[in-house]
């Protein structure tokens, strides 16, 4: 045996010689191309120590949302004279040059540096990018911690600073979290740059060796069920191709830590092939609903959806139901939880005195009035004070936002909104923010699904990629049937034959549809697409265009802001 001494180079660089740039930014909304960064803030580490740090206030050249204000503390008055990033740009890539960048959501902030760098007509270095967040999912289980946020982390390895949204402050909290994420990798055998690279590539030999489960797969759409030695189903996918899709479970292109637990205990895969993408995924959902398979996140209960009803009586409230009834009476929704329902309600409640009780009120059994009374927030109908004509003109404008006319609704929340931030009650005003989000999501969801739940029968086709056509039959909102036709062949009686086999669905009180509500919204969005045809409607498929989707058009930088305040409470 010929023995040969490596090389220090062959040992790679050691992560106690690395230089990382701990960057973390503020911007003015979620898309690099469209906002502009208000700040940055940056920590330079080598071996464990602080050798630098960069913050500046950034003029983004346009005005900062109040939201964004709410959540941040940073306001048009504090960047009025702060550089812009033309010069704040060059300053920062001075202090990061030579180093690897770290970012807690590193595709967002290093997004929206590259944006800055494009627009100030500046070449961007090749840094090389390590995600905390990408790995911490590799080395901190889920039981151990409920999520890798960065507020959830930083407090689970008792980070120095605390994370509060400002630049500085988050990327000092990511500094101590990268360090604790090293100390954990290095137990593992990974003590240079490169092995931490390549560290989440690794493809354990037992998930190599699990590779036959996609032998004899179909290469067509559908939907795969993963199952283990019992027969029960771990987890429902889909893709275009299912043999493909099955295949990269077993490649280093799947990080996901619960996909290698799941790919571990699965024993085989049951491929069910779909005529079109759509049947695939409306099959998943499906079989997820009535599976439940523990690895699938996602849509196992549809069951729990909730409505906002308006009650039928002599003094109407708003309550929380499970289904929609032939009573006559208004709804809103489904919503996905509890929680997004109830703030639904609040939000009527906020700008509209309807009765809060959960009694049933009668115009001729009087009793005392209640706190919200007192307050002015409520008519008093129980007293007496305003009679069933009176308050009847408060049902009619609950009525119209719940049918999704919530125009009016938008301009009093948002207002309200403006008094409070500008009484520095943020989290009031993040709040009401959040309520309005909530009910305009649900009148969108109901106002959309409404005309779908009435219509018997529509028939729509589309171009397939093979030159055919994809042909879909909905019957109430639910997908009924679907079918292709062969390249240059006639397709009506391919759509003929559809029809006469597809499934028999009964009508659904609308606004209800006779499907979930996501099943119809898939439906609803393949309709929508670029291409698609509609062969035959059996009456009339509208919306109306003062709805509630033009409100929430006018929501979407908010309802941005409101997904990234989520990642900032953590992922940035």
């Amino acid at each position: 045996m010929v023995m040969v001494q490596g090389t220090f180079d062959d040992l790679g660089t050691p992560l106690s010689g690395v230089d990382f740039v701990v960057v973390d930014l503020e911007t003015t909304g979620g898309s690099p191309a469209e906002c502009g960064i208000t700040e940055i803030g940056a920590v330079r580490v080598r071996g464990g120590v602080v050798v630098g740090e960069f913050q500046t206030l950034v003029n983004p050249g346009e005005p900062i949302p109040a939201f964004i204000s709410v959540l941040t503390g940073i306001t048009d008055a504090m960047v009025a004279g702060s550089p812009r990033i033309e010069t704040v740009l060059p300053q920062f890539l001075e202090f990061a040059a030579g180093s690897v960048l770290v970012a807690h959501n590193a595709r967002f902030d290093v997004s929206f540096l590259k944006a800055a760098a494009l627009r100030c007509d500046r070449e961007w270095p090749a840094f090389p990018v390590l995600d905390t967040v990408h790995l911490a999912r590799q080395l901190v289980p889920r039981d151990e911690v409920r999520n890798h946020r960065l507020g959830t982390l930083a407090a689970h390895f008792g980070a120095t600073t605390t994370p509060d949204h400002r630049a500085l402050h988050d990327a000092r909290a990511t500094v101590d979290v990268l360090h604790a994420l090293i100390g954990r990798v290095g137990s593992l055998g990974v003590h240079s740059l490169e092995e931490l690279v390549d560290y989440t590539a690794r493809v354990s030999p037992a998930r190599r060796r699990k590779r036959h489960l996609a032998d004899g797969l179909p290469d067509a759409p559908g939907v795969y069920l993963f199952k283990d030695g019992d027969d029960r189903v771990l987890y429902v996918g889909t893709s275009v191709s299912i043999r493909t899709r099955v295949r990269s479970y077993f490649t280093a292109s799947e990080h996901r830590r619960r996909m290698g637990e799941m790919v571990r205990l699965a024993e085989s895969v049951s491929p069910v092939v779909c005529a079109t993408t759509l049947e695939a995924e409306v099959r998943e959902l499906r079989l997820i609903a009535l599976h439940k398979p523990r690895y699938n996140r996602r849509s196992r209960h549809p069951e729990k959806a909730l409505w906002v009803k308006l009650t039928v009586e002599p003094f109407p409230r708003l309550s929380i139901v499970r289904t929609v009834a032939d009573d006559g009476a208004r709804y809103a929704g489904p919503f996905g939880s509890r929680q997004a329902a109830e703030a639904a309600v609040s939000a009527v409640h906020e700008v509209l005195p309807l009765r809060q009780c959960v009694e049933r009120l009668s115009p001729t059994r009087l009793r005392s009035a209640c706190a919200l009374a007192e307050m002015g927030r409520c008519g008093a109908p129980c007293t007496g004070a305003q009679g069933v004509e009176e308050y009847a003109e408060v049902v009619a404008q609950a009525a119209a936002l719940l049918d999704g006319h919530a125009r009016g609704l938008l301009t009093a929340l948002q207002d309200r909104m403006a008094t409070l931030s500008g009484a520095e009650r943020f989290e009031d005003a993040q709040m009401v923010r959040d309520r309005l989000v909530a009910l305009v999501r649900g009148t969108t969801r109901s106002q959309r699904l409404h005309p779908l739940a009435r219509i018997p029968e529509l028939v729509a086709a589309r171009r397939s990629v093979t030159g055919g056509w994809e042909v879909v039959c909905v019957r109430y909102g639910r997908l009924a049937g679907s079918t292709t036709s062969p390249r240059g062949a006639d397709p009506m009686p391919y759509i003929g034959a559809l029809r006469a086999s597809a499934e028999v669905v009964a009508a659904p009180v609308a606004p209800a549809t006779a499907a979930t509500a996501e099943e119809s919204e898939k439906v609803l969005r393949w309709l929508e697409a670029p291409g698609v045809r509609v062969v035959d409607v059996d009456g009339d498929w509208t919306c109306p265009v003062a709805g509630a989707a033009a409100v929430r058009e006018q929501l979407e930088p908010l309802e941005t802001s409101r997904r990234r305040t989520a990642g900032f409470a953590g992922v940035s």
